[in-house]
């Protein structure tokens, strides 16, 4: 049963939203901070944070499971080893939502998500 499992399609099929995350995760592990707009980083938010949780305790299936999720090998050994320590003693809430304002072309509100 689908309860509570509201999503936001941004207007792509599944493989396409699957592929949306990746790079946007990808992205902000690797910079630490992406502009991107509202509600792509409101989406991306609960994403990242249970990844951040699951590369606290640094076990092989873990490992494992954040390669999959990610798809970077790079990616989960940059987020394993350098990241996920800082956040050891920190209970959650690793990252923050900034509002930015609105794109002149289009009008769609944008944000930067970056880790605290």
């Amino acid at each position: 049963m689908r309860h509570h499992k509201v999503n936001r399609k941004f207007g792509r099929e599944r493989n396409q939203r699957n592929a949306l995350m990746r790079s946007l995760v990808l992205s902000l592990i690797v910079h630490g901070r992406i502009q991107t707009t509202i509600t792509k980083a409101r989406e991306l938010r609960p994403f990242i944070e249970r990844l951040l949780t699951r590369a606290k305790t640094p076990t092989l299936q873990s490992r494992r499971l954040l390669q999959s999720r990610i798809g970077s090998v790079r990616g989960t050994a940059h987020l394993i080893n350098t990241i996920a320590p800082k956040y050891k003693d920190r209970q959650g809430g690793y990252t923050r939502i900034a509002k930015l304002g609105k794109m002149r072309k289009d009008g769609s509100s944008q944000a930067i998500i970056e880790f605290v």
